[in-house]
């Protein structure tokens, strides 16, 4: 993983902002906007810590070559395991989750829930507050800006493109996790920041298509 960041930041020299925002140790949510496929690859690499996300089951179970690449890819971006489209699948994310924080690790959400395909942010969700405040832990906002021109959506390979990476003073949320006007203070003020961060426009509905 030493090589790859050393690697990522001689070929594609990402401006990264903030940095000292993200405590070197203990446990940390990072809440990023999300506009490329690639944004997870992209903060695993800018940070000094592993980032752990979520990621659906199946890419650690496939077979064969394929099957074992995309299982080291996720494997070594930092992705944990869980089962998508179960039962309590949304609840079962957010448990897993509190586990990675529990270790002491950081753990990397996107509140908008999926990709922005029009490069508007969108409303947040608010599992990130309820981590944070269910946890105890605080959340660094951070802003991605032009990773959806890195590798911009249905293109397979990253091409050249600059991007920056600003991350935001870390947000410690107050009320309890099970207040949903409580879970909603955290979480707009959690996108507020990510949005100034990264100058996008505000949208004000949730996006269409969460957690995929």
């Amino acid at each position: 993983m030493i090589l790859l960041r050393l690697l990522f930041r001689l070929v594609f020299r990402p401006r990264v902002h903030g940095r000292e925002h993200l405590p070197r140790t203990g446990p940390v949510i990072l809440a990023s906007n999300h506009l490329s496929f690639i944004d997870s690859v992209v903060l695993q690499l800018v940070t000094r810590r592993q980032v752990r996300f979520l990621a659906k089951a199946e890419y650690f179970h496939g077979t064969g070559l394929k099957g074992r690449l995309v299982r080291w890819f996720f494997t070594a971006t930092g992705a944990v395991p869980v089962e998508r489209g179960a039962h309590r699948a949304a609840q079962d994310a957010l448990e897993t989750a509190l586990g990675v924080l529990a270790k002491g690790q950081v753990f990397g959400i996107y509140p908008e829930g999926t990709r922005s395909l029009d490069g508007r942010l969108y409303r947040g969700r608010t599992g990130v507050a309820w981590l944070a405040l269910t946890a105890g832990v605080p959340v660094v906002p951070v802003a991605l800006t032009g990773t959806d021109r890195l590798q911009p959506v249905g293109r397979r390979l990253p091409r050249w493109h600059r991007i920056t990476v600003t991350f935001g003073p870390p947000i410690r949320g107050t009320g309890q996790p099970r207040s949903g006007p409580a879970r909603r203070v955290v979480t707009d003020e959690v996108m507020r920041a990510i949005g100034t961060m990264s100058g996008q426009e505000t949208a004000p509905e949730f996006n269409a298509a969460p957690l995929t």
